[in-house]
C-alpha cells in the first residue's frame, strides 16, 4: 500500500471541505451553538450531548459530497 496515495486522497477531501461547509452552514451553525451552550463556564462537551445536531451535520456532508462540489 502506498503512503503517497493516502495523502493525496486526504488532501483532495480537504480541499472540498470549505464547499461543504458552505452548503451545510445551517447544520453547522445547529450543532455549533449547541456545543457552545453546552460547554458554556467549566462545562465540558461529554459523549452524545448534541448527537442529533451532529448527525444532521455528518447526512449533510455526506450527501453534499455525492452531489459533488459545484
Amino acid at each position: 500500500m502506498s503512503g503517497s496515495n493516502v495523502w493525496t486522497r486526504s488532501r483532495a477531501r480537504m480541499r472540498l471541505f470549505p464547499e461543504l461547509l458552505a452548503q451545510c452552514s445551517g447544520e453547522a451553525t445547529a450543532y455549533g451553538k449547541c456545543v457552545a451552550a453546552t460547554t458554556t463556564g467549566k462545562q465540558e462537551l461529554t459523549k452524545n450531548t448534541c448527537v442529533k445536531e451532529f448527525e444532521t451535520l455528518r447526512s449533510c456532508f455526506q450527501s453534499a459530497a455525492k452531489k459533488g462540489v459545484k
